[in-house]
């Protein structure tokens, strides 16, 4: 059960919830759990059972897909007031996880039981909607992110990443190549090649965008 004050911020960051009737409400928030999981936590991986509903409260997490070489690519983020589709997917199919869950930003969540949410997606329409508009959202993440790999070359996708963040960006080059699916090394020496063209300046753990402008161009090349 969650106290009064993560009731009244759940509330804040999913306004659908206050469409629900009171007494209803009231009784679906009995049942949910109140966690706090920090930085780094693998919070599902692949083959495994769902265990509920999660709403997040802050922080954020990375959903990732590994190869077998353990390569891995970014598949989406999970951002304070949303909620993950992979994990919707599973409570709807009954299904297993075909991803993995990495918190980046220290989470505070609540996560509902798995019949709670397939009764609130039955009998409350503001609660399908949100969790339809989820998969809308995702879906076409999805599809620009399968564009962007099958389309475009690996350089264009960095500077496209580069020029969409704010600067600096306090990052490693690891981390980097995980969101784009890609090695190290091979980051690396792109970044470096950007660093040769005046577009960007490299630090420790920091990058500086000096050309935005030559960025965004050389992405749409």
């Amino acid at each position: 059960m969650i106290d009064s004050d993560t009731r009244t911020r759940l509330l804040q960051r999913y306004p659908m919830l206050r469409e629900l009737p009171a007494a209803e409400l009231g009784e679906i928030l009995t049942t949910a759990r109140q966690l706090k999981i920090p930085s780094g936590t693998v919070m599902f991986d692949e083959h495994q059972s769902c265990q509920g509903f999660p709403l997040l409260l802050s922080g954020s997490l990375r959903v990732v897909k590994s190869a077998a070489n353990g390569r891995e690519l970014q598949l989406y983020r999970v951002m304070t007031g949303e909620s993950c589709i992979l994990t919707s997917s599973c409570l709807l199919g009954d299904t297993c996880y075909q991803a993995r869950g990495i918190v980046e930003e220290s989470v505070e969540m609540v996560l509902f039981p798995a019949a709670v949410f397939h009764s609130m997606l039955g009998k409350y329409a503001p609660f399908r909607h949100f969790v339809f508009q989820l998969f809308t959202e995702r879906l076409t993440d999805l599809m620009e992110l399968v564009s962007a790999v099958a389309f475009q070359k690996l350089d264009q996708r960095l500077a496209a990443l580069l020029a969409g963040k704010s600067s600096p960006l306090h990052t490693t080059h690891q981390a980097i190549a995980d969101e784009l699916g890609s090695a190290r090394e091979i980051v690396s020496r792109l970044l470096k090649g950007f660093a040769e063209q005046g577009w960007v300046r490299l630090g420790r753990e920091q990058i500086t965008v000096t050309d935005p402008a030559a960025l965004k161009k050389f992405a749409t090349l």
